[in-house]
């Protein structure tokens, strides 16, 4: 048992341990291959196969098993490290301290929007993109798109998906507009440019955040953490909702054989979603 911190209170030297683990996996290439799993699962309702990761009820079980596999191979690494999170409705400026020199870096500079400083900036020479949408080897981050311009979601935009007492509703993809689930998954729902909460972070961020490819940008888990424990104090705050769709979706759904039910095994570990809806005995956020 273990705890996940909000990375506002990591100390010095939590985030030094966090930083080197993660640069240790992608020496190891280890990284890279959570990059690559994420591009493979990145399928849209828009394609014909099944979605277990996005676009669908399976979204946040994906995700929690998806992270617990990383923290897996970073404990494998450093046994005291765990995925912080990011409140971005709390830490929502450029000057927050996950962007500081000695965490995750700060913006992208203007043109190529490279990454310049911190960690994982290509020339600190320890963090080469190469499973990549572009071809670009560097890191990318466009904050707040100015071209176009995005802002982070508010505690109001959460509080209200929060309050959603049901958890998905057919069609069960993008565009379903009401359930907790596409309120936090952020397709098509109210919110800047059509999209909401998780989305929009990705897009507020930009670059390498913006794309299947996406966990190339370290903060990817540390959102997704976020992600996790509002999942969490959706299941605290709704007590009797449940996992939807509870059973296979008939033959002549649309759906049918494209998302997955509480008890249908997601790739790639063959887990349903049913074993994966608590957290506690696992770890705990603080």
């Amino acid at each position: 048992m273990y705890s996940r911190k909000n990375q506002h209170d990591l100390t010095r030297t939590e985030k030094k341990r966090l930083v080197g683990a993660v640069l240790e996996l992608k020496r190891s290439g280890r990284y890279d291959e959570f990059v690559t799993l994420h591009q493979k699962y990145y399928v849209t309702d828009a394609q014909s196969g099944p979605r277990p990761a996005h676009m669908s009820p399976s979204f946040f079980p994906w995700h929690r098993k998806y992270l617990l596999e990383f923290e897996n191979a970073l404990q494998a690494v450093d046994p005291g490290v765990s995925i912080p999170y990011w409140d971005w409705t709390r830490d929502s400026t450029p000057a927050a301290s996950l962007w500081a020199e000695d965490f995750l870096g700060g913006n992208g500079r203007s043109g190529d929007r490279q990454v310049m400083t911190g960690p994982f900036a290509y020339g600190e020479g320890n963090w080469r993109i190469s499973a990549g949408v572009t071809n670009d080897p560097f890191l990318r981050r466009n904050f707040g798109r100015p071209s176009a311009p995005v802002t982070l979601p508010s505690k109001a935009d959460v509080d209200r998906a929060l309050s959603d007492p049901v958890y998905d509703t057919a069609p069960w993809n993008s565009v379903s507009t009401t359930g907790f689930r596409n309120r936090i998954e952020g397709w098509g729902i109210s919110g800047i440019r059509g999209v909401a909460n998780h989305n929009q972070v990705h897009r507020w961020i930009g670059g390498s955040m913006a794309g299947a490819a996406s966990p190339n940008d370290p903060v990817f888990w540390l959102h997704h953490a976020y992600m996790d424990l509002l999942w969490a104090r959706w299941q605290e705050t709704h007590p009797r909702s449940r996992y939807l769709p509870a059973r296979s979706l008939p033959a002549d759904d649309p759906q049918s054989n494209l998302v997955f039910a509480l008890d249908e095994p997601m790739p790639p570990w063959d887990v349903a979603p049913a074993k994966l809806l608590d957290h506690a005995h696992l770890y705990s956020y603080v």
